[in-house]
């Protein structure tokens, strides 16, 4: 889906347009819970437009998860599920 940020040196906001449901979904919620931070700046039937701090758009590197790392998370998943049966 289609999302959208703009934010330049010379301003403080950044503007996120999307298409994406599930962006839309989130972004609702942070506009309901925080209205001062995040707001909702135009609709139409298929897409949201939102204004909020630029300090707000992050860059992450990608996560690098070592084999050990990888067989203990497997190892408490399969045991949360059989505590979750029990």
């Amino acid at each position: 889906m289609t999302r959208i940020v703009n934010y330049n040196a010379g301003e403080q906001t950044a503007t996120l347009y999307t298409r994406d449901k599930a962006v839309m979904r989130k972004l609702d919620t942070l506009v309901a819970d925080y209205p001062d931070t995040y707001k909702l700046t135009g609709q139409d039937e298929v897409s949201k437009t939102y204004s909020f701090p630029k300090s707000h758009v992050s860059y992450r590197k990608p996560r690098t998860v070592s084999t050990e790392q990888r067989e203990r998370a497997r190892q408490m998943m399969i045991a949360n599920n059989r505590a979750k049966k029990d």
